[in-house]
C-alpha cells in the first residue's frame, strides 16, 4: 500500500482541479438596469407588478404577464458575443428578443418617461452584481416615433451619449457621466452592458422628454418613478432573478453571492443558455493563471465586435472570474432622488 504520505498527497492532487472546477462554475450573477433615468422595466415595476397604473404599463403586464416586472434585473442575452445588432431584430430591442418581457417592446407614446435637456448628465445603472465590462448608451435621432416599434435604425449608434468601461460600482450602482445632445419631445435611450469576461450582455430601455412631459392623445405621459428599496426587498421571492447576498439596507456591503438555480434564468434556447457559457468559463478557469490561452479563446468569440454594436472593443481583456460577489444594493438614496425629482 502506498505510504500516508503519498495518499495524502494524491488525494490533494486529484482535489485540486476538482476544487478550481467547483469555484470557477458557480453562478454569476450579471443582473441591472438603468436607474437614472428610469428604465421602462424598472418604471413598471415601481408602479406594482400585479396592477400598475399607467396604461402602457398595463398593456405591458396584459401582453408579457407580471413576472417581466418582478425579474426588473433580467434583460439579457446570455450569447450575445458581441453581435446585438445581429441577434435582436428591429421591434424587439427593449426585450432582447425574450417572450418573457415582450410587453416591453410595445410602440407607445405613453410609456412614463424621466424629464431631461440637453447638456452633462450623470447616469446610474442600478446592478445586483458587477463584472468587467463596457456600457453604451445611445439616443433616439431627432423625429423619432415612439407610436412605432423601435428600430436600430432609430438610434445614433454612432454618437453615444455615454460610454464606460469598467465603472467602479458604489451603494448598488454604477455612476458615469455622458452628454445629452439637443431634441426635442420624447426620445429614449438605450442601454448595453457587455461584460468582458463573457459573451453575457444586458439591456434597457429608458423613455425620456426633452422639455417637459410629451403630450398624448389622453394627455400628459406619466412621470417615471424607481422602485424602492422595500419593494424590491418585498418581492425578492417572487423574482426568478437571482436576488440572493443583495444588501437592500445600504449599510454595508453584501455577503459572497451564493449558487442559485435562477441565476442559470435565459431568454434564449437552451443550446445559447447562461449554463454553457458558465460551464466554458469553467474549463477556461481551469487553466493556470500564467497561461492567457483562455483569454484568448473567449476574446475571440466575444470580444472582437463593433463597438457601436455591443458597447465592448476588440481590446477588452479577458478576467477570469471564480464565481461572484453580491454587491450592496444601497439603492434609496438615487431612487429617492428621482423621485423626489419626478414629483417637481
Amino acid at each position: 500500500m502506498p505510504a500516508p504520505r503519498k495518499i495524502a498527497a494524491l488525494t490533494a492532487t486529484g482535489l485540486t482541479p476538482l476544487a478550481l472546477l467547483t469555484l470557477s462554475t458557480t453562478p454569476a450573477a450579471a443582473h441591472g438596469t438603468l436607474g437614472d433615468p428610469v428604465s421602462r422595466v424598472a418604471a413598471c415595476y415601481a408602479e406594482g407588478a400585479e396592477n400598475p397604473t399607467s396604461a402602457a404599463c398595463k398593456a405591458a403586464v396584459a401582453a408579457g404577464g407580471p413576472q417581466a416586472l418582478y425579474d426588473w434585473n433580467g434583460i439579457r442575452d446570455g450569447a450575445a458575443g458581441g453581435k446585438s445588432q445581429e441577434r435582436i431584430p428591429d421591434g424587439k430591442l427593449c426585450s432582447a428578443d425574450s417572450d418573457e418581457f415582450k410587453g416591453m417592446d410595445l410602440a407607445r407614446a405613453d410609456w412614463p418617461a424621466t424629464q431631461v435637456s440637453a447638456g452633462s448628465y450623470t447616469f446610474k445603472y442600478k446592478v445586483t452584481a458587477q463584472h468587467k465590462g463596457t456600457f453604451n448608451l445611445y439616443l433616439t435621432k431627432q423625429g423619432y416615433d415612439a407610436s412605432k416599434p423601435l428600430a436600430w435604425s432609430d438610434l445614433d449608434l454612432e454618437h453615444p451619449v455615454a460610454t464606460k468601461t469598467d465603472p467602479t460600482a458604489e451603494g448598488g450602482f454604477y455612476t458615469f457621466s455622458g452628454t445629452l445632445p439637443e431634441r426635442t419631445g420624447r426620445q429614449l435611450i438605450y442601454g448595453i452592458w457587455q461584460r468582458s469576461d463573457s459573451p453575457e450582455a444586458f439591456y434597457s430601455c429608458s423613455d425620456v422628454t426633452y422639455g417637459g412631459t410629451s403630450a398624448t392623445s389622453e394627455g400628459a405621459a406619466p412621470v417615471a418613478s424607481a422602485p424602492t428599496d422595500e419593494q424590491i426587498a418585498k418581492d425578492a421571492d417572487k423574482s426568478t432573478v437571482d436576488h440572493s447576498g443583495m444588501d437592500m439596507s445600504g449599510e454595508g456591503a453584501a455577503a459572497p453571492q451564493e449558487a442559485s438555480e435562477a441565476d442559470a434564468h435565459e431568454t434564449h434556447a437552451p443550446d445559447e443558455s447562461h449554463e454553457t457559457t458558465e460551464a466554458s468559463q469553467a474549463a477556461e478557469s481551469a487553466q493556470p493563471t500564467t497561461d492567457d490561452s483562455a483569454g484568448q479563446q473567449l476574446a475571440a468569440q466575444g470580444n472582437t465586435q463593433n463597438l457601436a454594436e455591443t458597447g465592448g472593443d476588440s481590446t477588452t481583456p479577458y478576467i477570469a472570474v471564480g464565481g461572484a460577489a453580491a454587491l450592496a444594493l444601497g439603492a434609496a438614496g438615487l431612487f429617492i432622488s428621482v423621485r423626489r425629482r419626478a414629483t417637481r
